[in-house]
């Protein structure tokens, strides 16, 4: 009885058996952990700016009641830039760790718990984030978790120290009128404009990181594709699945093939070529974008006169993949 072949890839005339298979995923697994790890790092720096900077506007401020509030203001400002720029490093963070949670909870933990079988689409999402890399998160929900995490004590310091200078430099106020008059800068823009720009920052902030944390506690709690996610517009979805329809003549050829190679189901049906009133088996089958050229390949070697049509569906319901917020 011939042994079976151990090769699992082929290309152009070289051959990569299951051991070496093995070998290259770990090396994938460990130079995303590397990247993941780095720009982790980058985060803590970012953050580290934001800290220094605010503890010496507050040594300074407070050093002498003559020094001005707008000092920090002007830190506020630029903390907030701190925060797009780790909010964009966070979205190239959270892309190594789907990648990296990809392959242990899907490569590692088979190997493991035998008999745990990993998702049968795992290497299709993991060779779409290869090839055409987008991030998991928007910059929009970036700014929210990372405010969520780290800079909302910031910004509250920040806000609590600049409402107590105007409340006791030079001397302490002892009416509202007061605080709301020392809050304008040189006598051109009038306080209640300067404070309510200050609350209207701060609230948004904290509503943005309320709907983020909100979305993420509702996909965690009630997995749904992530077609199917609910959020504000500026939440960009993943695309949406594709549903293949096959009408051919070898249907249980084409139907083995596709679940063997695949790993999807197949739903077969009887249709009638109205033109000819020839009986002909359809099939239907939901798949991913990188399955679309393997599934068009495999009707064309078993049927050369299967016609096939490949469409966008709506809602899929079945197996996907639970994103997983990266830790702070």
């Amino acid at each position: 009885m011939p042994e079976e072949s151990s090769c699992v890839w082929t290309y152009q005339g070289y051959e990569l058996d299951k051991g070496n298979f093995t070998t290259a995923m770990v090396h994938l697994y460990r130079a995303e952990v590397t990247r993941m790890n780095l720009w982790r790092n980058r985060l803590d720096t970012t953050t580290n700016w934001a800290v220094v900077t605010t503890a010496g506007a507050l040594t300074f401020v407070f050093s002498s009641t003559q020094n001005p509030h707008f000092v920090l203001l002007l830190v506020l400002l630029l903390v907030l830039f701190f925060l797009n720029v780790e909010a964009r490093r966070y979205m190239y963070y959270s892309l190594w760790y789907h990648r990296a949670r990809l392959l242990e909870t899907q490569f590692f933990a088979a190997m493991i718990t035998p008999p745990f079988g990993p998702a049968p689409d795992w290497g299709d999402k993991l060779s779409e984030t290869l090839r055409e890399p987008a991030f998991p998160i928007s910059h929009w929900e970036a700014l929210g978790n990372r405010y969520r995490r780290n800079y909302i004590y910031i910004l509250t310091l920040l806000l609590v120290s600049w409402f107590l200078k105007l409340t006791l430099h030079p001397i302490p106020a002892t009416d509202l009128q007061t605080i709301v008059a020392r809050a304008c800068i040189e006598a051109t823009i009038p306080g209640y404009l300067i404070i309510g720009a200050v609350l209207t920052i701060y609230f948004f902030l904290s509503a943005l990181a309320l709907v983020g944390y909100l979305r993420f506690k509702k996909r965690g709690m009630h997995p749904k594709p992530d077609w199917q996610q609910d959020g504000p517009a500026w939440y960009k979805p993943e695309p949406m699945p594709n549903l293949a329809v096959i009408v051919t003549n070898r249907k249980d050829e084409v139907a083995t093939r596709l679940m063997k190679e695949l790993g999807r189901g197949v739903t077969a049906l009887e249709g009638i070529g109205m033109y000819t009133q020839q009986t002909r088996d359809v099939l239907l089958c939901a798949i991913t974008d990188v399955q679309v050229g393997h599934l068009q390949q495999i009707a064309r070697d078993l049927d050369p006169d299967s016609f096939v049509v490949v469409t966008q569906a709506n809602a899929v319901r079945g197996g996907h993949f639970q994103k997983q917020e990266p830790p702070s």
